[in-house]
């Protein structure tokens, strides 16, 4: 019974962590070349948003953190994006591709959206599978921070800044 308890709280914490966005890493690797099919049947890899700071944001419409952070990648976009800032949403393989187009349509997403039909590009960004999960990839390429759950967008934004001040 001990050992369920224990079980049983170690499992809550992970929850709250992950709830709270504060379960993440730091990592230096390059950002893998999986391509992104977006929306509009074009697409890209990683070495298209070289020069620029990215956010790459796996999630999925039946995820409710995700919904619920979406305006607040929306605006961190569009505060940062005449700065060489760049966001991809990438949509999990088990997302029907007609609720992501209505949901990125009708919350006029501004930034690229992509549909990760075959799981590839999950798989190629470290076995995603737990959403959001969040990288963050600095101009040359490197992924400097990955966030599972939602990020602490304080924190995020002095990120983006670093970042988009280094040469």
């Amino acid at each position: 019974m001990r050992k369920l308890i224990a079980t049983m709280a170690a499992v809550a914490a992970v929850a709250a962590l992950l709830g709270a966005g504060l379960l993440y890493s730091t990592s230096s690797g390059e950002a893998p070349q999986a391509t992104f099919v977006l929306l509009d049947g074009s697409s890209r890899t990683a070495n298209d948003f070289r020069g620029k700071v990215t956010l790459v944001n796996f999630w999925a419409t039946s995820c409710t953190t995700c919904v619920a952070e979406m305006p607040m990648i929306v605006r961190t976009y569009e505060k940062y994006h005449s700065r060489g800032y760049e966001t991809l949403a990438v949509a999990m393989s088990y997302d029907p591709p007609a609720y992501v187009v209505n949901f990125a349509s009708t919350r006029k997403l501004p930034f690229a959206v992509a549909l990760d039909n075959t799981g590839a590009v999950a798989k190629a960004w470290g076995d995603v599978k737990v959403t959001p999960t969040t990288f963050v990839v600095n101009k040359r390429g490197q992924i400097v921070k990955r966030y599972v759950g939602q990020p602490n967008f304080g924190e995020l934004e002095k990120l983006i800044e670093e970042l988009l001040a280094e040469a």
